[in-house]
């Protein structure tokens, strides 16, 4: 949990961490964690060329956690009713390619289920097919489920794949988020270098993690425990999906898609954790003191953002939304929010100062690469 939020509760008590930073640009973008996997590409990898005018199938390729697009109730505050569903089946038809527009000199990128990458102004060819694409820190690895379901690391360009772990049979894997923390905390932070994911078999979903240096790795269980000494029933390991890691420690936040709550998992000196406030989809802010997550109201998926901490209010940053706006995304600075829209993504500022503005008509997952 970040400090902000250990302040403003009787949850745990801790120093101030540092806000995380990253490049603005995504052509600078390059290895800096020495923990990470290997090093990336030049920013002018051969793959980064315009995408040919065939090979990506028609079709969003809807990735996990995509909403249904079905009626919303119309209760103010609620939780977003959109399902969370497991990876999306391969796309198939026409092949097109994706629209790049708005994305050139920005770290964001966009997957949607195809082999091709919305990333810096172009598209790039990954050679298999990218669903849930994230980032580690700093940008130079990708990790992302592919076409058979499992879970995959590459470089930038699609280059240097390797599996670090096989879905077994009758698995969904879902929405992976890497965990990252350097040596050297004063506190005695261990360093982690891990992946989470949502792993989902007959419609029960529960949260996994692996080394992310693993080949063909086994994934066990999170450990979700709960805030000791509150008194407070045990956290959920069924129903949970949408892990999001943010920060120097390596907390995260997550759904539970049957509650109707956004967790937080507190994995700062020892794991502990708990509800957070009601919502679906969260994103934490890289300096952990911000949390957004979708919420219905009046029909439409709004985002919402809370900075004071559990339980506390939430400010709607799409008050005037006339679409849904669904799976946040922060980019690497904190100050700006990628979101999904019916009609492709579009970003906005972290405060709500401004509304959405489209960027790109590509519909798909945004992701920034820090």
């Amino acid at each position: 949990m970040s400090a902000r939020i250990r302040s403003r509760s009787t949850l745990t008590a801790v120093a101030l961490i540092a806000a995380v930073t990253g490049s603005a640009l995504l052509t600078g973008c390059g290895p800096d964690n020495p923990v990470a996997a290997p090093s990336a590409p030049s920013a002018a990898s051969p793959n980064q060329s315009a995408a040919p005018a065939t090979g990506t199938p028609t079709g969003e390729g809807r990735p996990s956690g995509t909403p249904s697009r079905g009626p919303h109730p119309t209760t103010s505050g609620k939780p977003s009713t959109s399902a969370h569903p497991t990876a999306s089946a391969t796309p198939s038809g026409t092949a097109v390619v994706p629209s790049v527009n708005g994305t050139a000199h920005t770290a964001l990128t966009i997957s949607n289920g195809t082999n091709f990458v919305v990333m810096n102004g172009t598209s790039v060819d990954f050679g298999t097919v990218v669903r849930d694409l994230a980032w580690s820190p700093n940008g130079s690895r990708a990790a992302f489920i592919d076409g058979a379901g499992n879970l995959v690391t590459s470089n930038p360009d699609g280059s240097g794949r390797h599996t670090v772990a096989i879905a077994p049979s009758g698995e969904s894997w879902s929405h992976p988020t890497w965990q990252v923390t350097q040596p050297g905390d004063a506190n005695g932070v261990p360093v982690k270098n891990s992946i989470f994911f949502a792993a989902s078999k007959d419609g029960v979903s529960r949260l996994e993690g692996v080394p992310a240096t693993a080949v063909h790795g086994t994934p066990v269980p999170l450990i979700l425990a709960t805030y000791g000494g509150d008194n407070l029933p045990p956290n959920p390991v069924t129903g949970n999906d949408w892990p999001n890691v943010a920060g120097k420690v390596g907390d995260a936040v997550y759904a539970n898609s049957t509650t109707g709550d956004v967790y937080i998992r507190d994995d700062y000196l020892r794991q502990q954790g708990g509800v957070y406030t009601q919502g679906s989809q969260p994103a934490m802010s890289p300096d952990e003191r911000t949390v957004v997550f979708v919420r219905s109201v009046d029909g439409h998926d709004h985002l919402f953002a809370n900075t004071e901490g559990p339980g506390k209010p939430a400010k709607d940053l799409t008050p005037a939304a006339t679409t849904d706006y669904t799976e946040p995304a922060f980019s690497p600075d904190g100050k700006t929010i990628a979101v999904r829209t019916p009609d492709g993504v579009a970003t906005l500022p972290a405060d709500g100062s401004a509304a959405p503005k489209l960027i790109s008509t590509t519909a798909g997952l945004p992701a920034y690469r820090g």
